[in-house]
């Protein structure tokens, strides 16, 4: 069995999720994924999530493709995530390219393409601009 694992906030979740997530599956047979805590979330963004981490991780959870949810609490323990989980690639978004090259010693890297015109932060900044 080909085991993924992929990471993200997944706040304010969209069809960029769905769409990065089902192709991550994809790539194997098991997908698990890591729901960034709202203390990482808040150190990477200088902001906290619209909606909680459980929900985040109710909404992750509930997707027929994803096999497996936990909480990311540290950027830097992504080593050791990949090895706990014992995954055989790691999925990430094409923003992040060479960023995580750093475990091809442990596990294949893959960076899929994000959708266009898709993200939490425009649809973040559109909502603003309604208010």
């Amino acid at each position: 069995m080909r085991r993924i694992i992929t990471f993200g906030t997944y706040d304010v979740f969209h069809v960029g999720h769905v769409k990065l997530l089902k192709r991550a599956r994809l790539q194997g047979d098991y997908l698990i994924v890591g729901v960034s805590s709202d203390e990482l979330n808040f150190s990477k963004k200088g902001r906290n999530p619209v909606y909680s981490l459980d929900n985040r991780m109710e909404i992750i959870g509930s997707l027929k493709f994803v096999d497996e949810v936990f909480v990311e609490h540290s950027l830097e323990a992504k080593r050791q995530y990949i090895l706990e989980t014992k995954a055989d690639v790691l999925v990430m978004g094409d923003d992040w390219v060479g960023r995580f090259d750093e475990f091809k010693d442990i596990c294949e890297v893959v960076y899929l393409p994000r959708t266009p015109s898709v993200s939490t932060t425009e649809i973040s900044e559109v909502g603003k601009e309604i208010e």
